[in-house]
């Protein structure tokens, strides 16, 4: 609407009338009020910090600055299209295992109580020992059946502990910093953050944003404690007088090929061009990252999933195979 020549409060006025959620529609009506008593789009904006971060607010000020809002909106729309987009990736990757490693558990949890107990009781008219396997299905069938409250229990206190662990400052640096160490979701998860820093980066530096104030806003919106460090050191680096690349190469984050990317973006001055296309590029290795986890996590899970029920389905079937057999001979 700006770029088609709209004034500023008409095109807000349009929005918050069109906006269907009404937490939004009243937080664009509070914007359009501070707008109409002489405040800049960035500072009405600023109040409202849950649905506009710092990213955003920097941004519409740079181009309020500029005079390029209408431009300076456009970029903000792509980038945040991509981020969303590249978070829709991270939550399908990780979708499919916890799905199926919940229905294994549940479907686990009623064969412990529910049908075991049956075979049990028939069971003890056999009058003879069951075979080991057996024994430990039913002792563990018991331990369930008669503990699945204290079970759940723990559980809800596990997940308490772990929440308020990582609520602290210690907590959360090492549950971010494990979990680039994992096997399968570290190297993934450090593609993300090295194609989120460079979109994010990128963007700002081509909309007119300082890269100090750049850097600052990039570390507060990267997720990870681990990496919000690791930029905040680059930050200081860079106002001390070092190139942005050098920082970069001191940690195991940034692949050596992007820091040397950055180096000579920096020393082309087309930083921001040459971010945009690590970006690109790493959004399509966590594309191929995905499908590769993906197709090595199926079969896994599948035998997982197939072992623990097949295995409790044999163990319970092994008296009447061997009462068969007996009837056989």
């Amino acid at each position: 609407m700006i770029d088609a020549g709209l004034p500023l409060v008409q095109g807000l006025t349009i929005l918050a009338e069109q906006t269907e959620n009404k937490t939004f529609k009243r937080i664009l009506k509070g914007v359009v009020k501070d707008v109409e008593g002489g405040s800049s789009l960035a500072e009405a904006m600023e109040k409202h910090p849950d649905v506009f971060d710092s990213l955003f607010v920097n941004l519409v000020a740079a181009g309020e600055v500029g005079g390029i809002l209408d431009t300076i909106l456009q970029r903000l729309a792509a980038y945040i299209e991509k981020a969303e987009k590249l978070k829709s990736k991270i939550k399908g990757a990780m979708t499919y295992p916890m799905v199926v490693v919940v229905i294994a558990i549940i479907v686990i949890a009623v064969i412990m109580i529910f049908v075991i107990p049956v075979f049990q009781d028939m069971f003890a008219s056999f009058g003879k020992a069951l075979p080991v396997p057996t024994q430990i299905v039913v002792a563990m069938s018991h331990f369930t059946t008669e503990n699945i409250l204290y079970i759940i229990g723990v559980l809800i206190l596990l997940a308490f502990v772990f929440k308020k662990y990582r609520g602290t400052t210690g907590g959360r640096k090492a549950t971010d910093n494990l979990a680039l160490k994992l096997p399968i979701f570290g190297p993934l998860l450090k593609k993300v953050a090295v194609a989120r820093f460079s979109r994010t980066l990128g963007t700002m530096i081509s909309s007119g944003v300082p890269i100090i104030t750049a850097l600052e806003i990039v570390a507060k919106t990267s997720g990870n404690v681990v990496l919000e460090e690791v930029i905040l050191d680059v930050r200081s680096s860079i106002a001390e007088g070092q190139p942005i690349a050098e920082p970069l190469s001191e940690n195991n984050i940034f692949p050596n090929m992007v820091v040397q990317m950055i180096a000579v973006g920096e020393a082309t001055g087309a930083l921001d061009t040459m971010l945009e296309k690590i970006a690109d590029f790493y959004d399509d290795e966590v594309d191929v990252a995905v499908e590769a986890m993906t197709s090595m996590l199926e079969p896994l899970l599948m035998v997982f999933l197939g072992g623990a029920i097949g295995g409790l389905v044999i163990a319970m079937y092994l008296p009447i195979f061997g009462m068969a057999a007996a009837m056989g001979s």
